[in-house]
């Protein structure tokens, strides 16, 4: 007796659809009569259809199932679709490569965005891009805490800028001074209370001390009731 295991079997295009559906798809390679062929496929157009009912308010859900028909049958089926019939090669199209930026930054901590807004801030009218540029110097302040946890110094700054735009930027010291921060340092943490200090901070609030009193215990009182 053979034995018919899968690895002996052809291919599954698509696995989600089962070997029966595409043991379907094979038997319609095999009708001759054409009417007869797209009367089996509409058929079992609709079996996939079955097979998930969750995806029948997509959008061009139908199409979809006569592609995979298509996929199915190695593109070698042929039956009179309602959609356009997909080839091999559209859907073997490798996708373009990505071209990555290879200039080195010139400083990390601000960016590589930085750089470019300063160049195309120096390529305009410098009094008409000023409050460009004075946001920009903010910025690089906000960054340059993040770094190095530190305000850098307004000549720093004017220095970075002058240096970023290839002299065409030249700030003064006096206007980076008097611009506002952005960055929000973060609150100096409270000094941590002991489990001890706790206790007994929260006893004196809540508890008044009692002194020169001497109560009596459960078991004292209940004798002196007796008598």
């Amino acid at each position: 007796m053979k034995k018919n295991y899968n690895y002996t079997r052809r291919k599954l295009y698509l696995p989600e659809y089962g070997r029966h559906i595409h043991e379907m798809i094979d038997s319609l390679l095999l009708i001759e009569d054409r009417h007869e062929r797209n009367r089996q496929a509409r058929a079992v157009i609709a079996v996939m259809g079955n097979l998930f009912p969750l995806l029948r308010d997509t959008a061009d859900y139908t199409h979809k199932l006569w592609d995979h028909l298509f996929i199915m049958s190695d593109f070698q089926l042929d039956v009179d679709s309602p959609y356009p019939r997909p080839s091999r090669e559209e859907l073997t199209i490798k996708p373009r490569c990505l071209n990555y930026p290879q200039s080195p930054i010139r400083y990390k901590h601000y960016g590589k965005h930085i750089e470019r807004m300063v160049r195309a801030i120096a390529a305009e009218d410098p009094q008409k891009s000023q409050v460009a540029i004075d946001r920009v110097a903010r910025f690089m302040r906000a960054k340059g805490f993040e770094y190095n946890e530190e305000h850098p110094s307004s000549e720093t700054i004017a220095k970075d800028i002058n240096r970023l735009s290839e002299g065409a930027i030249e700030l003064d010291e006096a206007t980076l001074n008097n611009l506002r921060n952005d960055h929000k340092q973060a609150a100096m943490a409270r000094p941590a209370w002991s489990h001890t200090q706790r206790g007994g901070r929260q006893q004196g609030k809540n508890r008044p001390a009692q002194h020169g009193r001497n109560i009596p215990k459960n078991n004292q009182q209940h004798r002196n009731l007796q008598k």
